[in-house]
């Protein structure tokens, strides 16, 4: 309310203006309080709708954590078994692997090193650039022509008679 000073009234009344600006201001003043009054309405309204939404949505993801309990346990007895089962397969390939080879194995191995053995300082200095091809060992493929020779001489010397 507005006091006007213009205007003499008995004390203990305070006098109310009402020039024609004023009650215009006073007009928009209340029409503006009017609007947010309903905006803030409108506000704690969606407020409201939201708050619920989340509520719903939180009830609906522990419905669905609770669902899946069952099947994420199933998965996990799953898994499990399967890491058993490749442990299993594992210590058995493991087993499997340091058993004792056969007798002929081991001879052919030997055999093997022993020709390893035998040639390396022969091809030694050659692999590792400091000398020409090594004239003392035969060429693979000139054993091989020599081999298949051989078995074809024999070939033909029994076929003879």
């Amino acid at each position: 309310m507005v006091v006007c000073p213009q205007t003499w009234l008995p004390p203990g009344q305070t006098p109310v203006c009402t020039a024609p600006g004023l009650l215009a201001k006073m007009t928009s003043l209340f029409a503006q309080e009017f609007r947010l009054s309903k905006r803030h309405e409108e506000i704690v309204s969606q407020r409201l709708i939201l708050l619920q939404q989340m509520k719903n949505k939180s009830a609906n993801k522990n419905t669905e954590k609770v669902s899946q309990l069952p099947a994420a346990e199933t998965a996990f007895k799953r898994n499990l078994s399967l890491l058993k089962d490749i442990e299993a397969a594992e210590k058995s390939l493991q087993t499997r692997i340091h058993q004792h080879p056969l007798p002929e194995v081991l001879s052919l191995e030997a055999r093997y090193w022993a020709s390893v053995e035998e040639y390396i300082p022969k091809w030694k200095q050659f692999l590792l650039g400091r000398a020409p091809y090594p004239t003392g060992v035969e060429n693979h493929d000139k054993t091989e022509n020599n081999l298949q020779k051989k078995a074809a001489k024999q070939l033909t010397s029994s076929h003879a008679f």
